[in-house]
């Protein structure tokens, strides 16, 4: 009997790896991915299998977007794009790359302050959210009950208690460790929160797979922030693991404060289904800066891999410098090869990672590529002072774009991102003073992989197999 149901779970399961790689094959995002699926599901189905149903979808379906469904919005993008259209060679960037990325236009009238670190970022932001008079909006991959949680909690309730619309919208994954009475402190203010999808089993591998990564705050539609910060007290180097913990957000201004609400919206609709656009404030104030951005909004749900593309399209542009800063170096081959030719050009290009430890796998598949880029003229610099989480690109002096986006596998591809990108030259400049403070915290990689320490040296190959999941 015993033997019968052995041979009948053996044949089920090689049953299931069969059927999961033809799947991988038919619906993987990259061909790298549809052949790591297949060799692993075949080559060791007792471990392949499982794991597919957790992270085995490869595109998010059902996301619809506000900006889809709807003729207002649509027609008020194109009202802004007339009435804040740059005036033509205004940059030397071809922007057509970058607005079909973003599905939106680039738009000038807009101002960013680079807000570093945690201290900076969260005063300017709880300076905005304890000024705002009509609505917030909040979001972030990771929410904690600690010191800097509790604080942010206190001025939304505040806010909401002085008559203000507070809307929130957390990642399950990224806030699952999140206590319920810290929620529920939030409902029992009237705060409207989307804890993102709740339900059981049937789309567990929707939230492991497809996070919000985002990070936003608006406050009535006038000012922004986007970067690479989350709430909870190691943003504010307050872990003694982690020790200073480097980070950029932006605020902005102008009408890129729109684009970024109108992610928003759309991120709201697929949480609740309401649709926001008749109560919000979408005219922000034109900022006397008046530099030309645009927000790039990527993720699963697009037709086409913007992601990848976004960063393929920055790279190209490069003409003296690329400096690329990133928690995470898991590029594909398209970034790979893009970096190369790059540094090949005569393009200083330049590639900021920290040093300490996050999360172990990414952190060693890292040192499967250097050797790549840094035989094409390329330099690694890895930061020492602390861990860096920031995700920050510099292109000649003209792009400077702070946001949410890893130059990893999963940024490119199953993440929903956002980044705020200026064509101008003053932030640019900025972004060039900042990045060079760090590079002074950092000492630039001399070694190759077979002159690492062995475990370094063992470990990184193995880890680049599981490149398309990290």
């Amino acid at each position: 009997m015993w033997i019968i149901l052995s041979s009948v779970l053996v044949a089920a399961l090689l049953a299931a790896a069969v059927a999961f790689s033809l799947r991988a094959a038919r619906t993987a995002r990259t061909p790298q991915g549809a052949v790591g699926w297949v060799v692993f599901l075949l080559s060791a189905p007792h471990l392949a299998v499982p794991l597919y149903l957790f992270l085995g979808n490869h595109r998010f379906r059902g996301y619809v977007t506000a900006r889809r469904q709807s003729e207002q919005v649509i027609a008020g993008i194109r009202n802004q794009a007339l009435a804040y259209s740059p005036p033509p060679g205004a940059t030397p960037i071809d922007l057509g790359p970058f607005e079909y990325c973003a599905g939106l236009p680039a738009l000038r009238g807009n101002s960013g302050r680079l807000l570093v670190d945690g201290a900076a970022a969260f005063d300017a932001m709880f300076e905005a959210i304890d000024a705002a008079r009509h609505y917030l909006l909040v979001q972030f991959y990771i929410f904690r009950d600690d010191e800097l949680g509790r604080a942010l909690a206190d001025r939304l309730i505040a806010a909401a208690g002085r008559g203000v619309t507070v809307r929130m919208i957390m990642d399950p994954v990224g806030s699952f460790r999140l206590p319920r009475a810290y929620v529920q402190r939030l409902y029992d203010a009237g705060i409207e929160l989307v804890e993102g999808d709740t339900s059981p089993l049937p789309t567990i591998r929707f939230r492991l797979n497809f996070r919000n990564h985002r990070k936003t705050v608006i406050a009535d539609g006038e000012t922004g922030f986007t970067g690479g910060l989350n709430v909870g007290d190691e943003y504010m180097g307050r872990d003694p693991h982690f020790g200073d913990w480097r980070d950029t957000m932006i605020e902005l201004r102008g009408p890129m404060v729109a684009q970024l609400q109108l992610i928003f919206a759309e991120d709201w609709h697929y949480g609740t289904g309401e649709n926001l656009l008749e109560s919000l404030n979408w005219h922000p104030t034109h900022a006397e800066a008046d530099a030309t951005g645009l927000i790039v909004a990527t993720g699963p749900a697009d037709q086409n891999e913007t992601g990848n593309l976004m960063f393929f399209s920055a790279i190209n542009a490069a003409r003296d410098r690329c400096w690329i800063a990133s928690p995470y170096f898991v590029p594909d081959t398209d970034i790979l090869s893009a970096l190369r030719n790059a540094a090949l050009r005569g393009v200083d290009v330049r590639l900021l990672v920290p040093d300490v430890i996050d999360h172990r796998m990414p952190w060693l598949a890292a040192f499967s590529y250097f050797d790549e880029i840094r035989e094409a003229g390329a330099r690694v610099f890895r930061y020492t002072s602390g861990f860096m989480h920031q995700k920050v690109i510099l292109i000649d002096d003209t792009i400077g774009a702070v946001g949410t986006a890893n130059l990893d596998n999963r940024s490119f591809r199953l993440n929903f991102e956002a980044m705020a990108m200026f064509f101008n030259a003053s932030v640019a400049r900025d972004v060039a003073t900042m990045l060079d403070a760090d590079f002074d915290r950092a000492y630039e990689l001399d070694r190759m992989l077979a002159q690492q320490p062995a475990h370094i040296r063992w470990a990184a190959p193995l880890a680049r197999l599981f490149s398309p999941l990290l």
